[in-house]
């Protein structure tokens, strides 16, 4: 009885501390994107996390674009987004020590990294 308090008390820690962690990775990220061109594009996300889900936006120049298939494991992310009728596809890492967040982009099979920090209010 006792050891299965114990392993039922310590799932319910995880559970939480996974939450609490991932609550870190709601609000607006930014970054730049550099294209093998040499061209760069500003990034501007705004993510919301529940429970394993991930939703929110990405902004340009153009409007607003909705994410889909966004799921967070663990310190993993990814979603993608359509850029002018292609799917996007997004994954990368959280980095809670940095506030940071490290994101592939592959874009029609050409792979691009970015790094996304914490966009501070103005």
């Amino acid at each position: 009885m006792k050891r299965k308090f114990f392993i039922t008390t310590a799932l319910v820690c995880c559970f939480i501390g996974a939450f609490a962690f991932f609550a870190d990775l709601n609000g607006k990220w930014s970054g730049v994107l550099t294209a093998p061109d040499g061209n760069q594009y500003p990034l501007n996300y705004s993510f919301k996390i529940d429970n394993d889900k991930l939703t929110g936006t990405g902004q340009s120049p153009q409007g607003s674009i909705d994410l889909t298939e966004g799921k967070v494991k663990g310190d993993s992310l990814s979603f993608a987004i359509d850029v002018n009728g292609v799917k996007v596809i997004n994954s990368g890492k959280y980095f809670s020590a940095g506030d940071s967040i490290s994101l592939n982009i592959d874009y029609q099979g050409m792979i691009m990294h970015s790094t996304l920090k914490r966009a501070v209010d103005k």
